[in-house]
């Protein structure tokens, strides 16, 4: 005999889903946190929470009511998706012309790098001329970190319309495929 497994958030339950809450949260916390540079361990954030997302996401049976609980589930689902989907591109957005261009942002950041690098070798004034190659590295290490965070900076207010724009691509794929699946279940045998 086996024992009934405990209900979840699935088919005709107006409960919202926990994962969505959760992971929601989770994305939240990771772009208030974000200070600085976009990492790479974004990405990986990123990809774990939608992986996770995908795994364990249910939504209601689908009904056209846009006030039903699939409907609230499914925005849910898309924009904690574009979220995740955001949170993992932000990294390749910052550092990637082919895949965010920002021509003019890109060529002022660099700018930017310019000069800090020229503060720099202002700050150490008579000191500059000890140890060129210590001062080099500065202004280089100096010069790419405020580049980084301009660009970093750009790619963050970017970021909703990427994540915008996701979210509105899944919600429309998920609706379209859920309601054929509707269709097809209440649709007679051929």
């Amino acid at each position: 005999m086996t024992t009934p497994r405990p209900a979840s958030a699935t088919a005709g339950s107006d409960i919202p889903a926990p994962g969505v809450i959760g992971i929601g949260l989770a994305a939240v916390l990771t772009f208030a946190l974000a200070q600085g540079s976009w990492q790479w361990f974004a990405t990986f954030i990123g990809v774990t929470l939608l992986a996770v997302m995908l795994a364990f996401q249910r939504r209601a049976e689908w009904t056209p009511d846009i006030r039903s609980a699939y409907m609230r589930g499914l925005v849910a689902y898309a924009l904690v998706v574009g979220l995740c989907v955001a949170i993992a591109l932000a990294p390749l957005l910052q550092r990637r012309a082919w895949l965010f261009p920002m021509p003019g942002t890109r060529s002022q950041c660099e700018l930017v790098g310019r000069y800090q690098a020229l503060q720099v070798e202002a700050a150490l004034g008579n000191l500059a001329g000890h140890d060129g190659t210590a001062l080099a590295f500065a202004q280089e290490s100096q010069a790419h970190k405020a580049a980084a965070e301009c660009l970093a900076a750009t790619t963050t207010l970017w970021l909703p319309l990427y994540g915008a724009g996701v979210a509105v691509l899944v919600g429309t794929v998920a609706w379209f495929r859920d309601r054929a699946r509707a269709r097809q279940r209440t649709s007679p045998a051929g």
